[in-house]
């Protein structure tokens, strides 16, 4: 591979690694979680992301991602979001508050080197921003966490608004469509691609063998799922994030629409030749694969990767994240998280049973070949079984 060179005032021409900072491929987006599926490892991320969440952080780590150039503020102050400290803690150089021309002067697929802030394009300055350090995010983390009582109260606002939309939907399931995955009196899987998924449903392997629910993957869930080797049973969501291969796997495809009907996803499913059914509701696509378990008659709603707390409902980032907390108030007497699951469940035949088990198996057959006579025939039989063999095998050497 040749190595890029870049011009130094002019005068002469230098290799890029000889030059400080970090030289890389940049990949640029607006939206974080579409990046992710194109970083590779050691990659400059170019992102415009308010108040970088916990899921799109752990989501760049796992990337590989050398430095991340934000041309928003990774903290803006709403409230204490977790990103910008799981990225300095992975090693990873955070440039907050960029030049927004980035998006207008750096192609995706650009060589670009960032140093003390400044993000040069071979020799042109492009950007700059404010090199984010563990004293200036704690020092925002603080700031933030005086002014979250704003936010709850724009929380309590906006859950009042939501009561007011979609009253009929959450207190009679007015509006919830037909499928053909038969629900009732089952155990039903919802999972998200949010906070530990993979740990999540690697602890409920055994729960998921023996209780065998019905597999729900919420958009990027539905791969989450088939990448730990399960096929979801119906994927739920506005498909945006979800692989050609999930939407291709059977499952039954439930989109999610906005209330008047509109329907973004529809059209990717009906490119690929699927068939779908059209869920139309304000709030979260997990919201409404809860709603969905319920409605049909779910006996137990597990839940793998969704939001539990205020902070991670602020951590989310927008205000249709109200719905989740009225979900959860709806469906409250079935749901459990996943944690809770893996915590209190233990599989009906523990280890030491089968152990014992085994044993008495082999006294019994002990007991009844050694006093049996026909036990005593198949006994002398093996007997001499095994003194033909060693004869044989001395024979080889002698």
């Amino acid at each position: 591979m040749k190595v890029p060179t870049l011009r130094v005032q002019g005068l002469r021409r230098r290799k890029a690694s000889d030059l400080p900072g970090v030289t890389a491929v940049a990949r640029i987006d607006r939206r974080t979680k579409t990046l992710t599926k194109r970083l590779r490892p050691g990659e400059i991320a170019i992102i415009d992301h308010v108040d970088v969440d916990r899921v799109s952080a752990e989501a760049l780590v796992a990337c590989g991602v050398s430095v991340v150039v934000n041309v928003a503020a990774s903290i803006s102050g709403r409230y204490p979001n977790l990103g910008p400290q799981i990225l300095l803690n992975a090693g990873v150089t955070l440039i907050d508050n960029a030049t927004p021309d980035l998006f207008d002067r750096v192609r995706d697929g650009d060589v670009v080197r960032v140093h003390d802030g400044e993000v040069y394009l071979e020799d042109e300055l492009v950007g700059k921003g404010e090199p984010a350090t563990a004293e200036s995010v704690g020092a925002a983390m603080t700031e933030a966490r005086a002014g979250l009582s704003i936010q709850i109260e724009d929380f309590a606002m906006n859950t009042m608004e939501y009561i007011r939309r979609e009253r009929d939907l959450l207190i009679d399931g007015v509006g919830v469509p037909d499928i053909r995955t038969t629900m009732e009196g089952r155990h039903v899987l919802v999972v998200v691609r949010g906070y530990h998924y993979k740990e999540d449903i690697a602890t409920l392997r055994p729960y998921i063998r023996e209780y065998r629910p019905i597999l729900i993957g919420v958009d990027g869930g539905a791969d989450a799922l088939i990448e730990a080797g399960y096929l979801p049973d119906l994927i739920v969501g506005d498909f945006d994030s979800v692989s050609e291969r999930a939407l291709c796997c059977g499952a039954e495809l439930v989109v999610h629409a906005y209330r008047d009907g509109r329907a973004p996803g529809l059209e990717r499913v009906q490119q690929l030749g699927q068939q779908a059914v059209i869920f139309p509701a304000t709030g979260t696509s997990e919201d409404i694969a809860m709603l969905l378990a319920d409605d049909k008659g779910a006996s137990l709603i597990v839940a793998v990767g969704t939001h539990g707390t205020l902070i991670e409902f602020l951590d989310k980032g927008r205000s249709g994240m109200a719905s989740t907390f009225l979900t959860r108030l709806r469906v409250g007497g079935k749901l459990v998280e996943a944690k809770g699951v893996s915590r209190l469940y233990r599989s009906r035949i523990s280890i030491g049973s089968l152990l014992l088990l085994v044993a008495t198996a082999v006294v019994t057959m002990s007991v009844v070949l050694w006093f049996s006579p026909m036990g005593k025939v198949w006994l002398n039989g093996l007997r001499d079984a095994w003194n033909g063999f060693v004869f044989w095998l001395v024979g080889l050497f002698s």
